[in-house]
């Protein structure tokens, strides 16, 4: 066995067997779903104020406080609302030690100078994700809310249930965490050599398509919240081709030194 061979296998770690992989995958989402449980636990303390907050940007659109008045069907509903509101915030809370456990899972695969990325991964990847749920619910949903309420304004007024708005809200909001993480995305995949800029480079107009057509897709239907949506998922996608090309530089420097 040649020395670059060993020192490939010294870098990442050794193979592991699928038992091993199946092993570790069982220890992360223990690990996960004990603090996702934990998570819920706290918020159940506050399950009032955190469904309050998640309503704020209603009330900041309704024309009229009574407008803004949530409903529910039957007795039950607002329990199972509250439940529902408990477990996604012990979600919101667990993000940043389950995104640890995703990179511990995967870090085996990866070289030594890589597996220092863990704490920059996690940081950013939370940061990202809390920073595009805050624009939704700072900027998205007030303009979003208010011109459903002055669309519907001349035919009649609404009768808001809480389940409806809930998971109305629930939408856009993951959906923007989720798009936010489109460069840590790219951090990741470039890491690991799946894509380079150049990949990026070649689909940057098919990008520039599938963001309207996103946006279109989880937004109310005006131009405005639908362009505070798509920008944003442009600008992000050419960040995402400056952090490819950071990590796809550092691969190709790294095989040509061992070439």
């Amino acid at each position: 066995m040649s020395d670059a061979t060993m020192t490939d296998e010294e870098e990442l770690g050794g193979e592991m067997t699928l038992f091993e992989h199946l092993a570790e995958l069982r220890k992360r989402l223990i690990y996960t779903i004990i603090a996702m449980a934990v998570g819920f636990a706290i918020s159940w303390l506050f399950h009032v104020e955190i469904f309050l907050f998640l309503v704020e940007p209603l009330k900041q659109a309704a024309p009229t406080p009574e407008m803004a008045q949530l409903h529910n069907k039957d007795l039950t509903e607002t329990f199972i609302v509250m439940l529902k509101t408990s477990f996604v915030s012990g979600i919101f809370l667990t993000i940043p030690f389950t995104l640890y456990q995703i990179w511990s899972f995967i870090a085996p695969a990866l070289y030594e100078e890589e597996k220092k990325l863990t704490i920059p991964f996690v940081f950013m990847a939370t940061l990202f994700f809390l920073g595009g749920a805050a624009f939704c619910y700072k900027i998205v949903m007030p303009f979003g809310f208010a011109f459903l309420f002055e669309f519907g304004a001349p035919v009649a007024n609404p009768t808001i249930m809480m389940s409806e708005h809930y998971g109305f809200t629930l939408k856009l909001l993951l959906a923007f965490g989720a798009v936010f993480e489109l460069p840590v995305l790219a951090m990741f995949l470039s890491a690991i050599g799946v894509i380079t800029h150049r990949t990026l480079i070649n689909h940057w107009r098919y990008s520039v398509v599938g963001a309207f057509i996103f946006a279109a897709i989880l937004t109310p239907p005006d131009v405005g919240t639908q362009l505070a949506m798509a920008v944003p998922l442009i600008v992000l996608y050419g960040f995402s081709i400056l952090v490819a090309y950071f990590f796809t530089k550092r691969r190709e420097k790294r095989a040509a030194a061992q070439g």
